[in-house]
């Protein structure tokens, strides 16, 4: 990257959290581009410096572009933000791989796993584009979009295996009201943002079933250790867990109305079946596409997910509500752990 101009990013896509991330860069002076699939989205946000789809009454940036030719978006782009469905990784990437520039940092806000492979966003992105996990960064924390979209205070961990790597995704996204931390976890950072997802959904659906706080609280402490448990069992550091990536994230998903996976789950505990679930979020939903996937890993390394696993059986319409409901409740009493 030259010294002489401002750090360049693109930012795939224009969705909730892609535009709320194009604001953050933005705001710290760094020169983005947001790619979006639809034409009307690039045009307004270029014409009248708003997201229609999802911002419709929030000012962008007006220095903030936007595209619908991923070539032009990664044209000098020192950094390659990706904000897409984790499904979609894979078959996407490898349309735009050939367009990533030879020193391009490729930053994962993508909080889900892999279905078929199990595998975490930032193993698939190495795997596609042969770049090394040195250039792979993931960004994760406690990230309400429509919350950073009114510039209210948050904080996120920026990991990469190399330090140097993950401070230059620091400055590019260090604003007056986002406060990015760095570390080396990227296992730890990953697990924790994607595990979240599928304890919002039992959160949600204790709240639409009437169970009470008792029973919410009980689902997010036991839903981080059995977090924990995977993630160290993987390589995580424990600390990352308890942190903005972990602890930070779960917080904020299990408890606000703002997040589509606790919505969901409050959709499903009321009644719904996860295809009027799916209609009435209307938005992508990773905890329902990775808790599958996310119950493999714990089971290839044979860690106890009680939790996942409850949820994920519910999802596939193997339990009713009660019986979820038993099940977690009537397991063997063991010591806190």
């Amino acid at each position: 990257m030259s010294q002489h101009r401002p750090a360049r990013a693109a930012v795939f896509s224009a969705g909730s959290w892609g535009t709320a991330l194009a604001k953050i860069m933005t705001d710290a002076g760094t020169d983005v581009i947001a790619y979006a699939r639809r034409g009307e989205i690039a045009d307004a946000i270029n014409r009248e410096h708003r997201n229609p789809g999802y911002f419709p009454d929030v000012d962008l940036p007006p220095t903030l572009t936007a595209t619908t030719d991923p070539a032009t978006a990664l044209d000098g782009a020192d950094f390659l933000v990706l904000s897409i469905p984790a499904q979609s990784l894979r078959e996407s990437l490898a349309s735009w791989a050939p367009h990533i520039g030879r020193d391009t940092v490729i930053v994962s806000l993508m909080k889900g796993i892999e279905r078929d492979t199990d595998l975490r966003a930032s193993e698939v992105i190495t795997e596609v584009t042969g770049i090394p996990a040195e250039r792979v960064a993931v960004l994760s924390g406690p990230n309400l979009a429509r919350e950073i979209m009114a510039g209210r205070p948050a904080a996120a961990t920026v990991a990469c295996p190399d330090e140097a790597t993950a401070i230059r995704v620091q400055r590019a996204c260090h604003t007056s009201y986002f406060r990015p931390y760095t570390s080396t976890d990227v296992t730890g950072c990953e697990l924790g943002g994607a595990v979240k997802n599928v304890i919002a959904l039992a959160v949600g659906i204790a709240s639409g079933m009437g169970l009470g706080h008792n029973a919410q609280a009980m689902l997010i402490t036991r839903g981080l250790a059995e977090t924990t448990r995977l993630a160290v069992v993987m390589g995580a550091h424990p600390a990352t867990l308890a942190g903005l990536a972990g602890l930070g994230d779960l917080i904020a998903t299990c408890s606000s109305p703002l997040s589509r996976n606790r919505t969901f789950g409050t959709h499903l505990g009321k009644g719904l079946s996860v295809e009027e679930a799916t209609a009435a979020t209307r938005q992508t939903t990773e905890g329902v596409k990775s808790a599958e996937a996310i119950l493999g890993l714990a089971q290839a390394h044979g860690v106890d997910m009680p939790i996942t696993d409850v949820v994920a059986a519910l999802l596939k319409g193997k339990v009713t509500l009660e019986q979820a409901t038993a099940a977690l409740m009537q397991r063997p009493p063991k010591p806190e752990r």
